[in-house]
């Protein structure tokens, strides 16, 4: 056994517990507090499990898309959760997760490290239909939660019906059925008024 490999195994195990730490501006579907990133990952992950059927380009390797989904916002431990529609904070948000993707990344040996960063850098570029379909969750689950919680923080934040459509149509590219209920939700939420104009 290599007690080094072992090692940096374990202190990257003991590193990302912090993703329970990290609380997301999305509600829980009971309103009852805000997610942190470790439940938004399994939430992911189950929703890819149950949903990949519906991935426009036919057999998609779910495993590879569980994968970017488990370690996709792992990087936040450092640079910390970023609102999707929060344009100044969006703005330095790949220089400051390239930073930390490198020093998070790098605790584990180096073949983990480079097959880890990889896997995040595939999610970041859309380049392959895995880590398209990865993004389309990624952008579907928060939808869902605001549909469940009355416009949640579209509401909170004063978000407009466009900006909600310009962030989630990209869904469409991966799953266009996701897309249509996910369009249908939007149009739910205008008419009750969770979305402004």
């Amino acid at each position: 056994m290599d007690e080094n490999r072992l090692q940096k195994q374990i202190q990257f195990i003991v590193e990302i517990d912090k993703l329970k730490k990290i609380t997301r501006q999305t509600s829980l579907m009971d309103r009852s507090r805000k997610e942190n990133d470790a439940e938004h990952s399994w939430h992911l992950s189950v929703m890819a499990m149950l949903l990949s059927e519906h991935a426009k380009e036919d057999h998609i390797d779910v495993f590879r898309v569980l994968q970017m989904l488990l370690i996709h916002d792992l990087v936040e431990i450092d640079a910390g959760d970023t609102f999707c529609y929060d344009e100044a904070g969006n703005a330095g948000k790949l220089d400051r997760e390239i930073k930390a993707a490198d020093r998070i990344f790098n605790l584990l040996p180096a073949d983990q490290a480079h097959y880890f960063r990889k896997l995040w850098d595939e999610f970041e570029t859309r380049e392959s239909p895995e880590a398209r379909f990865a993004a389309a969750l990624d952008r579907l689950q928060p939808l869902l939660h605001n549909s469940r919680t009355q416009g949640g923080t579209w509401r909170e934040h004063h978000i407009s019906r466009h900006q909600v459509i310009q962030r989630n149509s990209p869904i469409n590219n991966s799953a266009p059925a996701l897309w249509e209920y996910a369009a249908k939700l939007i149009v739910e939420a205008f008419e009750k008024g969770f979305l402004g104009e």
